[in-house]
């Protein structure tokens, strides 16, 4: 039972106070601050959203079994809007300013770039979870020694698509091929790797028409007017979140999908909900499926990500959960947060993961991932969403990337 409140009792609390303070401002200065830039407005928001979602999902875990190095994390968030610019800029304010001592860079490869740069300045160790552009870890020249990429790499999922794409068109007999991507590095880099991989796999297709959109252009009536015009068989689509939603509802509009297949590597759980009237039979990647890998541990990831935000994962959800985790196994393994200790852990570093195609993925030593999940099957409109799915054959995908690589002078 409670007192009245005297002046002894307010005094002897406020001292309380006083005393405990330096305790409370210790505490929180021991806290292990880690930057996370991203894209969190606009109509690519899902990519920076469904990033942060899974870094607080990975807080909450990480704290709870002690922290780093015995240290509680806090994520600190801003949002670049994707201008290279200001993610160069945030980068920078993260650690000089906000005393981050590791950053996620969760943009997508527009102003991933920026940041690399960036990087060579700033002694801390940093992980690219969203972009996907190729160079930015294959081209020696733009190699960081303390930057990763924990994601997708366009030139793995080119191989993939196009071994699956090229056996699909023969069986259908789809010679005539549109494309449709966003209009910058990710866009035209993966869409030409794709093309090279799908002529080397079936020499006959014919490219009729291309279409380059603005990342977040609202309307693509005009976009979908030239693919219908030019009459191709087939599309081959990069466009990602609210891009790829949009393009579907308003291709639906036009009866786009009755008159060619569409094939796209991009689809996730959050744009399928977004799409008003799914058509089955896009030709579709696994991004993130609580299906592939079809295991218990991948399906309990997915449920209690579900249960925290009462929305399902997107492939950048599982990348910036997996940076977390080899975060996590690089700090154990150096017993620092040193930019460079940490770029030696990471280096060659394999960790079991709800996301690897073997229950693996490997941090190669060109500061890229292998051996995570990739699949391609169709689209039917109701869970799970895509059916029928091959998995890639990790061992064609290093082949014919190591070709590639040779023939860029990037080996």
């Amino acid at each position: 039972m409670s007192g009245p409140v005297t002046r002894r009792t307010l005094l002897a609390g406020g001292t309380a106070t006083l005393v405990a303070a330096p305790w409370v401002a210790r505490a929180q200065a021991n806290t292990l601050r880690i930057g996370m830039q991203s894209i969190l407005s606009g109509p690519i928001a899902l990519l920076g959203t469904s990033s942060r979602n899974s870094l607080l999902v990975e807080q909450d875990r990480i704290n709870a079994a002690g922290g780093f190095l015995g240290r509680q994390i806090e994520f600190v968030f801003r949002d670049s809007k994707g201008q290279p610019q200001e993610a160069a800029r945030v980068a920078r304010e993260l650690v000089n300013t906000a005393g981050c001592e590791l950053l996620v860079d969760a943009e997508a490869s527009s102003a991933s770039f920026a940041v690399q740069e960036v990087m060579r300045d700033l002694n801390v160790a940093c992980i690219h979870t969203n972009s996907e552009t190729s160079s930015l870890t294959a081209d020696p020249k733009i190699r960081v020694p303390t930057a990763f990429r924990v994601a997708r790499q366009g030139v793995h999922d080119a191989v993939a698509g196009s071994l699956y794409l090229a056996d699909f068109a023969n069986a259908k007999k789809i010679n005539k091929w549109a494309t449709c991507s966003p209009d910058y590095a990710y866009g035209r880099d993966t869409t030409a790797q794709y093309l090279q991989f799908f002529k080397k796999f079936k020499p006959d297709v014919e490219v009729v028409t291309e279409a380059w959109p603005k990342l977040g252009q609202p309307d693509f009536t005009e976009v979908i007017t030239k693919l219908i015009q030019a009459k191709p068989q087939a599309l081959f689509t990069l466009l990602y979140a609210g891009d790829l939603s949009a393009f579907v509802n308003q291709g639906n509009v036009y009866a786009l999908f009755g008159q060619m297949t569409v094939a796209t590597p991009n689809v996730d759980y959050p744009v399928l909900a977004a799409i008003k009237n799914l058509p089955a039979g896009i030709q579709s990647a696994t991004r993130y499926l609580e299906t592939f890998p079809d295991t218990p541990a991948n399906k309990e990831w997915g449920q209690a990500y579900f249960k925290r935000w009462n929305e399902r994962p997107t492939n950048w959800s599982w990348q910036n959960s997996v940076a977390m985790h080899f975060y996590e196994a690089a700090i154990k393994k150096a017993n620092s947060l040193d930019g460079k200790a940490i770029a030696a852990a990471l280096t060659g570093l394999k960790i079991n993961s709800p996301f690897g195609a073997d229950g693996t993925i490997t941090m190669r030593d060109d500061h890229t991932t292998i051996g995570y999940a990739i699949g391609w099957g169709q689209t039917i409109p109701k869970d799970p969403f895509i059916t029928d799915i091959k998995p890639a054959d990790w061992g064609k995908i290093i082949e014919l990337e190591t070709e590639w690589k040779k023939q860029q002078n990037y080996s």
